[in-house]
């Protein structure tokens, strides 16, 4: 089976390829295509964002690759801050502004939570995932990981807000673990599982 991981975010390809490594797949990305204009998110959830842009990736890659057989995924992820009422969610790609540094970003995420001391630091990361072929979703799952806001940044590793990220039965931030502890509890990580999961039910 023909795949087409609709990203350009090669920190997120690493971990989906990391997790479908192995499977029955003829993996293809974005970058195998010629140049496409991405849609607009306007989804008010990270699953409609996951579907609508599974949907229009699915539309060009059967115009391009003329194989109607291709599946297309696509994901949208973020993280949620209670504190902050769900925010920075849907918008975290585009927090403050499409070019803000993560350093940014991190620095109004923590002096938003010092206005309101007494609210807890509890917070998610989401990554909702979409397959579709041709006009139709055939698959979506949701992902999760419960977590709290760091005190502080800590960690090099991974990326985005990861290293503000605290996850708790490791007592450290998801920067500050290797590629594989963070798969093996992480969003991204449950989704694209499933994913494989799903595909290898569908092939028997």
């Amino acid at each position: 089976m023909r795949l087409l991981v609709a990203t350009t975010n090669r920190d997120k390809l690493r971990e989906i390829h990391a997790v479908l490594d192995g499977a029955s797949l003829e993996l293809i990305t974005l970058a195998d295509l010629p140049p496409i204009v991405e849609p607009e998110e306007t989804g008010a959830t990270f699953a409609e964002n996951a579907r609508l842009k599974a949907l229009y990736y699915a539309q060009a890659a059967q115009t391009t690759l003329r194989d109607p057989s291709v599946l297309t995924v696509a994901e949208d992820s973020g993280l949620v801050v209670d504190a902050l009422d769900g925010e920075p969610g849907v918008r975290s790609a585009r927090y403050l502004r499409a070019d803000a540094s993560y350093q940014e970003r991190f620095d109004a995420i923590y002096r938003r939570l010092s206005e309101q001391p007494n609210r807890p630091r509890t917070a998610r990361f989401v990554c909702a995932l979409a397959a579709a072929r041709g006009g139709n979703v055939v698959f979506e799952t949701t992902g999760t990981i419960e977590g709290e806001i760091s005190p502080a940044p800590h960690g090099t590793n991974g990326f985005g807000y990861d290293p503000i990220f605290l996850y708790p039965p490791y007592a450290r931030t998801l920067a500050e673990v290797d590629d594989e502890q963070k798969l093996r509890v992480a969003h991204r990580g449950h989704a694209f599982r499933n994913l494989r999961t799903w595909l290898s039910a569908a092939e028997r």
